[in-house]
């Protein structure tokens, strides 16, 4: 791969910036509309290109140039987390990290230490995953506290307390990101654009899955329910795992109907998208299942499962 690069012109101008940036929105669109699975072969060859490029590159351009290649990074860290290669993203996250503290940028060094923090929780490793996410607030707070910013942050804490089921962490967490949200309102234009993402649907979608991953289901169902009902269409890989979420709360509750009718949701979007994170999921719920594995809805979730996912 090397050697084909190195035939690639390895010039840089100030027009293969802003194509790279444009590069960059598309991947991120693509990965939330069809999961990242698919995406690591372009995304990975785009960061290998961008890491030839400065090489040459000098000045200011460089310096731009090294804030691309650390959002491809952290893109190419988060491909690999959604299809569950988790040694393999945290390389990424780690390349990301160095090459946004090279640039000089602590916010984006928080947006990625946040990523390490997820894929913690996601790996085992709960108390690795506190840690991380208090760190990238200190990064954060270094940048100038954006209130958005912290708002995120704090629920990313407050999943890893939750996986550790520590509960009056967990609130706390929850109660401060509620309350950088409520202080962001009017400011989310000076937010920078990677958390944009952040909005009122995704702070109640994701404090009702703190609550779920917490065992406090009858707190996370309305939550979720009501993002759900907000979430737009095209994002089926957020509204398939925030289905599996619902089915997960309403399990827990005892609710086998609306469990099976959220789990089926979810399974309808994951055979949308290539998402190993998210149908890993799927099948865990089913596994979880088991106890009610006689009755209908049950039954009937698991003709789908199998009709769907082979």
């Amino acid at each position: 791969m090397d050697d084909l690069l190195a035939l690639v012109d390895g010039r840089a101008t100030r027009s293969t910036l802003t194509a790279l940036r444009s590069s960059v929105q598309d991947y991120w669109r693509r990965d939330n509309a069809h999961g990242g699975a698919t995406l690591r072969p372009a995304v990975v060859g785009h960061l290998r290109y961008v890491g030839r490029l400065l090489d040459s590159a000098e000045g200011g351009l460089r310096h731009d140039l090294q804030g691309v290649a650390a959002e491809l990074a952290r893109l190419s860290g988060w491909a690999y987390f959604d299809a569950r290669q988790y040694s393999t993203a945290r390389t990424y996250f780690t390349q990301a990290l160095k090459l946004s503290h090279a640039h000089g940028d602590s916010l984006f060094m928080a947006n990625v230490l946040s990523c390490m923090s997820l894929l913690a929780t996601y790996d085992g490793n709960p108390n690795d995953a506190v840690t991380l996410a208090c760190r990238a607030q200190d990064a954060a707070r270094v940048a100038g506290e954006q209130l958005l910013v912290m708002s995120m942050l704090h629920l990313r804490e407050a999943f890893a307390h939750a996986a550790l089921r520590d509960a009056q962490a967990c609130h706390q967490a929850v109660d401060r990101s509620r309350d950088q949200y409520e202080r962001s309102r009017g400011h989310e234009a000076e937010a920078p654009p990677w958390v944009h993402y952040f909005d009122e649907t995704k702070l109640l979608v994701d404090t009702g899955i703190a609550y779920a991953r917490l065992g406090e289901p009858a707190r996370a169902e309305p939550l979720i329910t009501e993002g759900l009902r907000r979430e737009n269409a095209d994002q089926q890989r957020g509204r398939a795992f925030h289905a599996y979420w619902l089915a997960s709360a309403q399990l827990q509750l005892g609710k086998l109907d609306e469990a099976c009718t959220s789990a089926g949701l979810a399974l309808d979007l994951t055979a949308a998208i290539d998402s190993p994170r998210v149908s890993g999921h799927v099948q865990e719920l089913h596994r979880r299942m088991l106890p009610y594995a006689r009755e209908a809805p049950a039954l009937a979730f698991e003709q789908r499962m199998r009709d769907a996912l082979g």
